[in-house]
């Protein structure tokens, strides 16, 4: 950043741990960007009484490497901070790929893949007409599970280390939500339009429903932590739609799915229920922000 730099008294505030929270976290987040000011920083840190505990901490890290690490290379645009170590010198995409998480470079979005083709396999090659109704059924809750596999400590080893940065919090939430709907709405409404539609709403129709339950379970996840809200919304979806129109007696079973899908996922009112109920979610989201800038919820 080549507008505004760090001044030296804000530097030594912050080497001591003397800088307030908010303060603390903006020159934190200018870090990211900034090589000359994260050596500065460094360097007033080593200097503090916390510098001999980071150098042996250092050297204990270096020796315990499986591979040389070259010197100019761990020294270069390094933060030794008290409160975390910032690699501000990792270029913008690759920070935002380990900022996307596992819902890009893990076997999640393999899977979405898997379903998606095999969607389109069953149809085409196996014959099976019914197969929009299923995807349709299974869609909405698909991004709920995405997110549960992509924050929380049983998905990052980093975790508390990323939620002590300045992108920590909801923003790392919402950026790997923001990821796991980029990857499976396009490829599972894709799979939705080559399907054949067997009495089933529109390819599209589970948009706002996956939206909708996805937001639930950020919400939820603010109260009851991110694994427990996906379980209960995902499985109260798949028990009061596609549960309970397979279980219903008479006619045939893919039949039944559709007519209980058009009366949840078809027309302007059902649509628009969901859409409200997503803006609901995200207005409760906004509100319970702060519980997720100490980690996810237990």
């Amino acid at each position: 950043m080549t507008g505004w730099h760090a001044p030296d008294d804000l530097v030594i505030r912050y080497a001591d741990d003397a800088l307030p929270e908010p303060d603390a976290w903006s020159l934190e987040k200018h870090l990211e960007e900034c090589g000359g000011c994260a050596t500065r920083v460094s360097r007033a840190v080593r200097e503090t009484a916390a510098g001999a505990v980071l150098a042996q901490v250092r050297t204990a890290v270096l020796a315990a490497a499986p591979v040389p690490v070259p010197a100019r290379r761990v020294s270069n645009a390094r933060l030794w901070s008290s409160r975390v170590l910032l690699p501000s010198s990792h270029p913008r995409p690759a920070r935002m790929l380990w900022a996307a998480g596992p819902a890009v470079r893990g076997a999640w979005p393999a899977a979405v893949l898997l379903v998606a083709l095999g969607a389109v396999a069953l149809a085409h090659l196996g014959g099976f007409d019914g197969t929009r109704p299923l995807l349709l059924a299974v869609a909405p809750v698909v991004p709920v599970a995405g997110v549960a596999l992509s924050y929380g400590a049983h998905a990052d080893p980093l975790h508390e280390i990323a939620t002590a940065t300045p992108s920590g919090g909801l923003r790392l939430v919402l950026t790997r939500t923001a990821a796991v709907l980029a990857v499976s709405l396009p490829l599972l409404t894709l799979a939705g339009l080559l399907l054949p539609g067997s009495g089933a709403p529109g390819a599209a129709a589970w948009l706002l429903p996956g939206l909708a339950l996805t937001s639930a379970s950020l919400a939820l996840g603010s109260y009851v932590g991110c694994r427990t809200a996906t379980a209960v919304i995902a499985g109260g979806w798949l028990c009061a739609v596609p549960a309970r129109a397979l279980a219903a007696p008479g006619g045939h079973p893919t039949a039944r799915l559709a007519e209980e899908l058009s009366r949840c996922l078809d027309g302007a009112p059902a649509q628009g229920a969901w859409a409200a109920a997503a803006a609901l979610c995200a207005a409760l989201l906004a509100a319970r922000r702060t519980t997720f800038d100490h980690g996810e919820q237990r």
